[in-house]
């Protein structure tokens, strides 16, 4: 028997789409556009296009509608696999036990990608756009790594300072268009930050606040005084896309070559502070309300800080995948006493769970072995994500005299890692953007470990803290003598 293959999707060949997959049950043709998104992965069609898709298909949002859009020329690729499905996306729940499939179309273009970003301007520019939602990486945002600073010498920033018609950047491009709104006397839209920062909200309005200054403080202060920048937390585990994904989807019967697979668990809080209206994503799950800084100290330090306890050491033991790591004896039994002994005590409860009973949820879904969560990406540009999630617990450790051996032994790890070579001989490629700074660091410091903690734009003065430079040299030096697995080992059994 000649098995057909399956048209490719579009909004054509939605009706033929295989029994039991979920699609669009509004009219796409109908949307009107209200969000522009930048910087749009795996990520944001599985997370935030989903909640407005669900309030699409309750016969709300129709003039929510999202479009797409990159500021970096490797962004027309995913552009131009988009558009040929007409922005459809086929959602993949993976739970350890059902595998489910749904087809989303609340996106419905992709702008552009042109130097000088003027159809992301003019799009923004829109009194229809209300929104302006961003995922473009913890460090995405001109931040200076110690002092929490806007970074106004990158020169990025220079160049859209001198050039603000022009820019370089999405903020500014955010600007830009924002100059256009108050000239034409139409309001400011949220800028909604949905990246794994703390107060990404105020990170995010301090970014865009102080570009503008830099070219035109009027307009700084008008942004500032009308504009919205609502802090968020975004939850939810989304693997890249590679072979395995899309043989997968083919398997279900769907020719789609964008495809996104995702955990069976979703969360976003949301502080309820827009200045031009919203879609009630609350409606189908989201939480909105005026706290958000404990709900994202909980999944910062517990979820993205135990990634990165976990990715090094999974690294260096050649174990390919999140969930392999937590099947692996020495590096499951590290992760979870780094994180009872000394993340868990600085971690406050939000209402109705506690820190343990939050980590007992990230231990089942890190675990979940239908996701195949590489530790290549979860080990990505480290020298934002350690800074951003780990360094700032191994302070308040110092700070209060708890024990920062684990945390000290994770940093050891990183650095041991950016050597560039696994236990087993096999190179680690380049896996930072600033890789080169940290091989050559790591290099050094195999025979002076000070060298790794002298890089200040890292750590600061955490570097010339006796206790931690002490456990720091001494887990180094043991991984370098004796590996990973007895390394771990020693951690294991000491007191």
């Amino acid at each position: 028997m000649t098995l057909t293959r399956p048209e490719p999707l579009s909004n054509a060949t939605l009706a033929d789409l295989p029994e039991g997959v979920e699609r669009p049950r509004y009219d796409r043709h109908a949307l009107t556009p209200g969000i522009v998104h930048i910087g749009l992965g795996n990520f944001h069609r599985a997370h935030q296009a989903w909640y407005t898709h669900r309030l699409m298909q309750e016969g709300l949002a129709q003039d929510w509608a999202i479009l797409g859009a990159g500021v970096r020329p490797y962004d027309a690729a995913m552009r131009e696999r988009l558009l040929a499905q007409d922005c459809l996306t086929t959602l993949i729940e993976l739970a350890p036990d059902h595998r489910a499939a749904e087809v989303t179309g609340a996106m419905i273009d992709y702008l552009p990608i042109e130097e000088g970003n003027g159809p992301l301007v003019r799009a923004m520019a829109d009194p229809r756009i209300r929104i302006v939602s961003l995922t473009v990486t913890e460090g995405g945002y001109y931040i200076d790594p110690v002092s929490g600073c806007f970074d106004a010498g990158h020169p990025d920033i220079a160049h859209d300072a001198a050039q603000p018609d022009r820019p370089r950047t999405a903020f500014g491009a955010m600007v830009a268009a924002l100059r256009l709104r108050r000239a034409a006397g139409h309001p400011p839209f949220t800028g909604l930050s949905c990246d794994n920062l703390r107060g990404n909200g105020a990170i995010l309005r301090q970014t865009v606040v102080g570009l503008a200054r830099l070219s035109d403080p009027d307009l700084a202060d008008w942004i500032d005084t009308t504009g919205a920048f609502p802090n968020s937390m975004v939850d939810s585990i989304v693997p890249a896309t590679g072979p395995e994904e899309l043989a997968l989807v083919r398997e279900m019967g769907i020719a789609d070559n964008a495809p996104v697979t995702h955990e069976n668990f979703r969360q976003w809080v949301i502080e309820d502070r827009f200045c031009d209206g919203r879609p009630d994503w609350d409606r189908v799950g989201a939480t909105f309300t005026d706290d958000v800084h404990a709900y994202e100290m909980m999944k910062i330090r517990i979820l993205n800080a135990g990634h990165q306890v976990l990715a090094n050491a999974g690294e260096l033991l050649s174990v390919p995948t999140i969930a392999d790591c937590m099947a692996h004896p020495a590096i499951s039994a590290m992760f979870r006493k780094v994180q009872t002994e000394e993340i868990l005590p600085h971690v406050d409860g939000v209402p109705g769970m506690t820190p343990g009973a939050y980590l007992a949820l990230i231990e089942r879904r890190f675990a979940n072995p239908a996701i195949r969560d590489t530790i290549r990406r979860v080990a990505f540009d480290g020298s934002s994500r350690h800074p951003g999630f780990l360094l700032p617990i191994l302070r308040d450790g110092l700070a209060t005299g708890g024990s920062v051996e684990g945390l000290a032994l994770v940093e050891a790890l990183w650095a041991r890692m950016c050597a560039g070579r696994r236990d087993d001989g096999t190179v680690i490629e380049p896996n930072d953007p600033h890789w080169a700074q940290l091989a050559a660091a790591a290099d050094e410091a195999r025979n002076r470990p000070g060298a790794w903690l002298a890089q200040g734009g890292l750590y600061g003065d955490l570097g010339q803290h006796p206790a931690f430079a002490a456990a720091f040299e001494r887990w180094l030096g043991l991984l370098w003598r004796t590996g990973t697995e007895a390394t771990l080992t020693a951690y294991l059994k000491a007191a």
